[in-house]
């Protein structure tokens, strides 16, 4: 049996550029993995059987993103050998942080390690965004600029210091078809600095680069959840460098200067009693 953690990513930056023909959104996004996990268990069986379990029961049916992964990955491969896959789920749901194209991503790593298939970055990459537009980034994981639908990715050395992330989710739910869906509508709309963050996350600028987050879907889901501009705030007055709504959300994120500085905030947030997930966490590179 093997073990996998599977990290959540947040948006520093999201830009929609266009639409293409299929439905697929154009985009252009800063993605950064963080120090939050899911665990992936990993064992063969002994007949052709892909056998899936969770620790959430809501999440355990056939229609799992992880399921999608191995079928798809032994179809690529040309195997139809069995696996167990066991899911110890951590990551908050629905929160606009890759929670299940994560745990997808790791299946796709694991199952290529567990039967010694050999399959290189690229066609893990292939194989993960039939999955999910997510999951490509979250086979690498770290600090990327992704463009295309999210597979075009180009990997950015961050600089030094590192901030220390704050990560809230609002105890509701929305729906990511709907929010693309309603930002087309909308027409024209700001652009967030994506090459300016790239630059100051590079140099290692976190003011700067707390100046220039940008996600044009919170145009859309504020209007729906106004919890993220209340915890934006929070986070600001707390201090932060800068605060973002991640992915089509709920999830707001804070760049702070210290652990002590997001603690302080945290325990404010928590007291307004705003949040069903709510913890300080690390940038993983």
């Amino acid at each position: 049996m093997i073990e996998l953690r599977a990290y959540c990513k947040i948006n520093l930056g999201l830009d929609v550029t266009g639409r293409r023909d299929d439905g697929y959104h154009l985009v252009r996004m800063i993605m950064q993995s963080v120090g939050i996990y899911d665990v992936v268990c990993l064992e063969k069986r002994v007949d052709d059987r892909i056998a899936f379990t969770c620790t959430d029961k809501s999440l355990s049916g056939d229609d799992n993103l992880c399921v999608k992964a191995a079928r798809l990955l032994r179809e690529a491969a040309g195997i139809d050998a069995g696996v167990d896959i066991h899911l110890i789920k951590n990551n908050p749901v629905a929160a606009g942080m890759a929670g299940g194209s994560t745990d997808a991503a790791a299946v796709l790593r694991g199952m290529d390690e567990l039967f010694g298939l050999g399959l290189d970055r690229q066609q893990l990459i292939d194989i993960g965004v039939r999955v999910g537009a997510d999951v490509p980034f979250c086979i690498d994981g770290g600090t990327a600029l992704c463009e295309g639908i999210g597979e075009v990715l180009t990997p950015i050395k961050m600089g030094e210091p590192r901030p220390t992330l704050l990560i809230a989710k609002p105890d509701v739910a929305v729906s990511t078809a709907g929010i693309y869906t309603r930002l087309d509508a909308i027409g024209e709309f700001g652009h967030p600095d994506i090459d300016g963050l790239q630059a100051a996350i590079e140099a290692g600028d976190w003011r700067g680069a707390g100046q220039r987050l940008g996600n044009v879907l919170e145009l859309v889901t504020t209007a729906d959840v106004p919890q993220i501009h209340e915890i934006k705030y929070m986070m600001l007055e707390g201090g932060a460098y800068g605060a973002l709504m991640t992915g089509s959300g709920p999830t707001v994120f804070g760049l702070f200067e210290n652990e002590d500085a997001a603690e302080a905030c945290r325990q404010s947030i928590d007291e307004r009693g705003l949040c069903s997930f709510l913890q300080t966490t690390e940038m993983i590179v």
